[in-house]
């Protein structure tokens, strides 16, 4: 597998759609960890498909979400990475974590080190984080990697039509 990112704490790498699918579907199927992505379970079968689509985004864009595997125990956490779909304002980088690795930090710690990636290997000027509205731990974690609050919009395509609060910033030297 290829890794693409390394902190610290964990490696982010491509996604294996075999030794993946069952903490994906773990993740996805829990009501909580879905409510600000969609508010849909997931099941198996539904996984997989949304594996393929990430898989599919790096293959047409050259990034995407990637697996996030914790270092000292080899576990799989959940999803972070690139991430611009046809219909998103400009590329976003976004994060999904399974239940049993929240508050750790993680999200802050693989987040920040993708802002870093975007900028300084895929050449963004800047990116931004959708989130829908009462979704305070990602605000959070936005803010604390450097993010502000720039704008709100009527849902995210093919997501949701909650209101979400775009964050982002710039890239240093840009500013």
């Amino acid at each position: 597998m290829k890794t693409f990112i390394e902190t610290e704490r964990l490696i982010l790498r491509e996604i294996d759609i075999i030794k993946d699918l069952e903490p994906w579907t773990e993740m996805m199927s829990d009501p909580d960890t879905v409510r600000y992505i969609g508010n849909q379970t997931m099941n198996r079968a539904q996984s997989w498909r949304q594996m393929a689509m990430v898989i599919g985004h790096q293959a047409v864009r050259g990034y995407s979400f990637y697996s996030v595997v914790e270092k000292s125990s080899g576990d799989w956490i959940g999803r972070i990475g690139p991430w611009f779909p046809e219909g998103w304002p400009v590329p976003e980088i976004g994060w999904t974590l399974h239940r049993d690795y929240t508050r750790k930090g993680y999200a802050k710690e693989a987040g920040a080190a993708c802002v870093d990636y975007a900028f300084n290997t895929l050449g963004w000027d800047s990116v931004i984080h959708c989130i829908v509205d009462g979704n305070i731990g990602s605000m959070k974690t936005a803010e604390t990697i450097g993010s502000r609050r720039l704008y709100s919009m009527d849902g995210i395509p093919g997501v949701t039509d909650e209101l979400c609060w775009v964050y982002g910033q710039e890239k240093p030297d840009k500013v």
